[in-house]
């Protein structure tokens, strides 16, 4: 989305790499979500998008999950607003609170979790509850202003 970090460099990385990715699919009318394989960088643009914005393959885009081949090394988490103890602001629907429980019933290990922020997304504490995942580590840019 347009306030959040753009993933577009990392995306050819992982493929530079010889890694795979998996992008997020979202279901509009409740609150699942599943990792979809994506077959390389430049497909990202051509996916439709949602009603946020989004690119993603259509529901009827038969692909690779996730969880059903072994799951996850590594997940970016997007965000609002995070502290420096890890806790997340998403928007509200649990997408990826609820993938990460997944996660951790489906993997042997639980991925990484890494959020890409702006400094401005650093807050000194961040409202949680009892469905709230907490990131494993948050990037962002610590520089002084001039």
């Amino acid at each position: 989305m347009q306030d959040e970090i753009e993933t577009e460099e990392i995306i050819k990385d992982i493929f530079k790499q010889g890694k795979i990715c998996f992008i997020p699919r979202y279901q509009f009318h409740s609150n699942h979500m599943d990792m979809v394989r994506l077959t390389a960088p430049e497909e990202v643009a051509l996916l439709p998008k949602t009603s946020w914005n989004i690119h993603q393959p259509g529901e009827g885009d038969v692909r690779e999950e996730a969880l059903s081949t072994g799951g996850l090394d590594l997940i970016f988490l997007p965000g609002l607003g995070f502290d420096k103890d890890g806790n997340r602001l998403g928007r509200g629907k649990g997408y990826y609170d609820t993938y990460l429980k997944r996660c951790v019933q489906h993997q042997k290990v639980k991925p990484y979790t890494l959020a890409l922020a702006f400094r401005e997304q650093i807050c000194p504490q961040i409202p949680v509850d009892e469905h709230d995942m907490k990131v494993d580590e948050v990037l962002y840019e610590d520089s002084p202003t001039s």
